[in-house]
């Protein structure tokens, strides 16, 4: 746990590391994100999230996937997303990133 201090207050924040060699299955991505097995399923079905594997039972997604679920919940759940439309929000700020490191790239030649 991370403590930051600030004037009279203290915010605490949380989080999770994730080693990219780990593996989810469907029900164990489930579990951590959150998000329900459903969701996954139909995200999977939209391209937010590509597993290895051909059938849902087989499906095995990497540690970096997490991440990508959380955001995809929150677009869900807080705004109110529909599928292809969190697929395309999440491709958009993939690009962003993307465009972001170029110009530090950029700067720091």
């Amino acid at each position: 746990m991370i403590i930051v201090k600030e004037t009279s207050t203290t915010t605490y924040l949380q989080g999770q590391i994730v080693d990219e060699n780990v593996e989810f299955t469907l029900v164990e991505l489930s579990r951590v994100s959150g998000a329900s097995e459903e969701e996954l399923t139909l995200w999977v079905s939209e391209g937010v999230v590509e597993p290895a594997g051909e059938r849902p039972q087989e499906w095995r997604f990497s540690g970096t996937v997490l991440r990508r679920v959380q955001t995809a919940q929150r677009l869900a759940h807080d705004f109110q997303i529909n599928p292809p439309g969190i697929a395309l929000a999440l491709d958009l700020l993939d690009e962003i990133d993307l465009l972001r490191s170029h110009v530090k790239r950029a700067r720091g030649s």
